[in-house]
């Protein structure tokens, strides 16, 4: 008697040309969104400009051009790729389903989770369209009440953000960092060359509270501790603030690290306080003095506008009475004792595993936050 006959069964999945086609739709009204044909062109002239032999002559004008440049491409390189990657899927789920190939058909079913995953990212990038949004972020964090476990919190957001910036290839500049004499730090200031960086880190406003057992405690007692997020968007030549030099006033000292530890010997860091708002930005990165009041004055310029902008957005929910949606002051709880789990109280977005969270990996909550935003300003305008 012949051995009976192989069947092979494929295990039903998802219907892979109805899913094919929903992510080819919400990638053409991407296209559209971005303006990809506009963006191409931007680039071009970019890489005109680029390949200018004066370009350095104006190192400020130089690092502007270069760096949107490298941002554009970027974006192109993100756009174009994930449209060809879904191409692909398209013709690798055909081929499987032709030769009757299971393991085939079982990566293109993983492959068709990570695009739908990268398509809602970049989906969210078009929810970005605010009059700062597609600006670079400056970024404060400023330890709160906690003693010695909110400045190591703060230390804690920094990496953070800083790790996030790796993760997706933006470069960090950091302005001034205010070391703790214990541990952790008092306060940082740090700019992020990302584009959309304003509008994707804005989400991060407010106060976030850690609770956990204090490493600083001898007597291993649970202790909360909170640490301010402030961020505000980087300025260009086109935008319109105005300082009165006279209501300025800069302090010059010296650079240190941790622990009091001397950087520079000489007097090289600058503190800028804008006297009639009570502003106070310093810069210690540059070895030069006048290289730090220029980068502070960048810093002190944007919180400037930011304010502007904030009592211009107060006037107006003045004017319009309360609305139901709002940004509060505490916005995230990371909790590491007696569970664990980091919660957006706005948008109720969480995740039981804080390790990764403080490794860099928040884009999760970061794509919670804007729809959230988008949402609230939706419920303002009605």
């Amino acid at each position: 008697m012949p051995p009976p006959a192989v069947v092979l069964l494929l295990v039903a999945g998802p219907d892979f040309d109805q899913e094919i086609k929903a992510l080819g739709a919400t990638l053409r009204t991407i296209e559209q969104v971005l303006d990809v044909d506009k963006m191409k062109a931007e680039i071009a002239d970019l890489q005109e400009q680029v390949a200018a032999p004066d370009l350095w002559d104006d190192q400020a004008n130089a690092q502007r051009v270069t760096g949107r440049l490298s941002a554009l491409q970027g974006e192109l390189e993100r756009f174009t790729s994930l449209s060809g990657r879904v191409e692909d899927l398209g013709v690798l789920v055909e081929l499987a389903t032709e030769e009757g190939d299971p393991d085939s058909l079982a990566e293109a079913e993983a492959e068709l989770a990570r695009l739908r995953k990268s398509t809602e990212a970049l989906e969210v990038r078009t929810l970005l369209n605010g009059e700062y949004d597609a600006r670079e972020a400056i970024v404060t964090i400023r330890a709160g009440a906690g003693g010695v476990d909110a400045a190591d919190f703060a230390e804690m957001l920094m990496r953070m953000y800083t790790r996030w910036a790796e993760r997706n290839k933006y470069s960090v500049e950091v302005y001034d960092v205010s070391y703790a004499e214990e541990a952790g730090i008092k306060s940082a200031e740090f700019a992020i060359h990302a584009p959309y960086g304003y509008g994707t880190l804005s989400v991060e406003v407010g106060t976030h509270r850690l609770v956990r057992i204090s490493p600083f405690d001898n007597q291993g007692r649970r202790q909360t501790s909170f640490a301010a997020v402030e961020v505000v968007p980087v300025l260009e030549q086109t935008d319109e603030i105005e300082i009165d030099e006279n209501e300025v006033r800069t302090d010059v000292f010296r650079s240190g690290g941790p622990g009091g530890q001397s950087v520079n010997t000489t007097d090289s860091a600058v503190r800028l306080t804008h006297i009639p708002t009570g502003i106070v930005v310093s810069c210690q990165n540059e070895k030069s003095q006048l290289q730090n009041k220029a980068s502070a004055m960048v810093v002190l310029k944007a919180k400037l506008l930011a304010l502007k902008k904030a009592e211009e957005a107060a006037l107006k929910k003045d004017l319009k009475g309360d609305v139901a949606a709002s940004w509060g002051d505490q916005m995230r709880n990371y909790v590491l004792n007696p569970y664990q789990i980091v919660k957006d109280l706005r948008t109720g977005y969480e995740t039981g595993n804080p390790t990764p969270v403080f490794d860099g990996e928040i884009d999760g909550f970061l794509e919670a936050g804007i729809r959230w935003r988008r949402g609230a300003e939706k419920a303002e305008s009605n």
